[in-house]
């Protein structure tokens, strides 16, 4: 079981029930995972003879903690293209995923790393339009890609982290 469905269930008591009316669900707060904000420190090609390159991209918190996650080539070019500020003559992918957002009136606010699991990271893109807010799951290397584009900050949850150090 993932650490956040653990999170999840070690907070749940059977004896409470649901709630007197159902529209208290929606004025809750979703609940934020302990994370931390992070940067783009680069993306990186990993070569072994006889097999084709592989790329990361390298992630780092304040306290110097990296997050490397493992991306396709074409996620890698978009990456790099958005750290060194190169605009295509065209939209790529994520530049038209930007320029869609935008026109609907949305904002990206924020994208999380939030689950490790089974050697497999996750992430949400938060989205404002209109006052709300919609989290949408999304492959980490594409929402890092977004990110850069829109100037959104990037977080990891803590428990990644813990299980990145478990794992080395």
């Amino acid at each position: 079981m993932s650490e956040r469905f653990r999170d999840m269930f070690d907070d749940w008591q059977d004896d409470e029930g649901p709630p007197d009316e159902f529209d208290e669900l929606d004025r809750v707060e979703p609940r934020r995972l302990d994370e931390k904000e992070v940067r783009v420190v680069g993306v990186y090609e990993h070569q072994e003879s006889g097999i084709p390159p592989q790329f990361f991209v390298l992630l780092q918190d304040n306290r110097g903690r990296r997050v490397p996650i493992w991306i396709g080539k074409y996620e890698a070019l978009s990456i790099s293209m958005a750290l060194e500020g190169d605009v295509p003559d065209r939209p790529m992918t994520h530049d038209l995923l930007k320029n869609v957002i935008e026109r609907l009136g949305g904002t990206v606010e924020r994208i999380i790393v939030d689950d490790l699991w089974q050697s497999t990271f996750y992430a949400k893109i938060t989205i404002v339009r209109n006052g709300e807010s919609i989290e949408i799951d999304s492959r980490p290397s594409d929402a890092i890609a977004l990110a850069l584009r829109t100037r959104s900050p990037i977080y990891v949850a803590e428990p990644v982290f813990e299980s990145i150090a478990d794992a080395m």
